[in-house]
């Protein structure tokens, strides 16, 4: 059976850009960057907004505010390109052009149900909010992880990540500091049908 994890590198305030930050926020160093570089394969999973943004990078796009990618940044998107990607959209039409995705039309918590249990390899979402609300509200989220970098961008971050959520439990598996500066953490979630003070009689 498949593993599924929910990735989001965020700012410490749970914005998953800002308007003007380049990506990473800039504050990538080498220890956060050489793990990035030994996490197992992975078939990624992505809604329509995000398969544009990252196939529009893929294809030379240049992020707003950029004259051109950093070496990181084009590292990180080289990889995207070479790793199995599925992408859930009924408004994207056949074949799409960056390498290595397919397009599924179905209903996304059910595919991915489907994908968990018929698979045996790791599925990690790459951005896509409303994707991963959906997929951790159906409880299928195995484990779900944060990386938090050091900035508040309360006058220009953009896509709240947890607007909409549930409550959710979190039971805290990994944590670990990049860099001095960058915080991970890792934790299995349980989606709560109310919080402990709400329980019944």
């Amino acid at each position: 059976m498949s593993e599924l994890l929910v990735d989001f590198i965020t700012s410490l305030d749970g914005h998953a850009s800002g308007e003007g930050w380049p990506g990473f926020w800039g504050l990538e160093g080498p220890e956060y960057l050489a793990w990035l570089g030994e996490q197992p394969e992975a078939t990624y999973l992505m809604g329509a907004n995000t398969y544009r943004l990252m196939s529009g990078f893929a294809a030379g796009e240049v992020p707003n505010g950029q004259d051109e990618f950093r070496p990181e940044e084009e590292a990180s998107v080289d990889e995207l390109t070479q790793a199995s990607k599925v992408v859930f959209s009924s408004s994207l039409e056949e074949p799409l052009t960056w390498a290595n995705s397919t397009l599924v039309r179905d209903d996304a918590v059910e595919a991915v149900r489907a994908m968990k249990s018929s698979g045996s390899g790791l599925l990690s979402t790459i951005g896509s909010l409303s994707l991963c609300r959906s997929l951790l509200r159906a409880g299928l989220v195995d484990r779900f992880r944060v990386v938090m970098f050091p900035v508040i961008t309360g006058a220009t971050g953009e896509e709240r990540i947890y607007d909409g959520y549930p409550d959710v439990a979190l039971e805290m598996i990994e944590h670990r500091t990049f860099d001095g500066r960058i915080q991970l953490v890792e934790y299995k979630p349980r989606v709560l049908e109310h919080p402990p003070l709400g329980a019944p009689a």
